[in-house]
């Protein structure tokens, strides 16, 4: 077991865990840029050596907080995409499986978001250290599955990963502004996500039977 910094033993990997929970939180308040390892640490009531020891760096404990769990949601997307019989494939199912989890993980990891907004002030270093571009990547997975998905419908579109885009669009804006939209009563996650499957699908004033 590990000893804290306050000299109280600790079960192994609990100093990752509180340094993981610590850095999702401050990261939802301030941006990858603004916040400090100094806080995070203090935050997790262990020290900065065992942050680095375990993460490398700030930029290395960001991935692992706050990118990991986006980007491993479009890479499992992604397989099941290549994996799946389109033809006998219900896509209304496979489109809100795909949904809810995205919807899930930015409600979760709000700081995400909050970097996002702020990554057009970033450097190209801070944009690679920080993981930005491995979220570039997996949008470009998102994009090229629209492109595939149109083909299959036998739609063409100058812009065929725009769909695609337009999506997380969709639902990183509805986690953004959840509160600004429906104040301290904002509709259930079932009904907020099925409304953007609807819309993703079908377009927003179309609804099947």
């Amino acid at each position: 077991m590990k000893t804290s910094a306050r000299g109280v033993r600790r079960p192994p990997g609990e100093a990752r865990r509180l340094l993981l929970d610590a850095a999702r939180e401050l990261f939802a308040r301030k941006d990858y840029r603004s916040t400090t390892t100094r806080e995070i640490a203090e935050s997790a009531g262990v020290t900065e050596y065992l942050l680095f020891r375990h993460f490398g760096s700030k930029a290395g404990l960001f991935r692992e907080a706050l990118v990991l769990p986006f980007t491993d949601i479009v890479d499992e997307f992604a397989e099941t995409w290549r994996a799946i019989d389109h033809e006998n494939t219900v896509e209304d199912e496979l489109a809100r499986h795909f949904v809810e989890r995205v919807y899930d993980v930015v409600v979760e990891h709000r700081g995400l978001l909050l970097t996002l907004v702020a990554a057009e002030a970033f450097s190209e270093e801070e944009i690679a250290e920080a993981g930005i571009a491995d979220i570039r990547r997996a949008l470009g997975v998102l994009g090229q599955i629209s492109v595939e998905g149109m083909q299959l419908r036998g739609m063409h579109s100058s812009q065929p990963a725009l769909p695609a885009h337009s999506t997380m669009a969709m639902i990183v804006g509805m986690v953004a502004l959840r509160s600004s939209f429906f104040g301290t009563k904002p509709p259930s996650r079932d009904v907020i996500v099925d409304e953007l499957v609807q819309a993703t699908l079908h377009g927003f004033l179309h609804r099947g039977d």
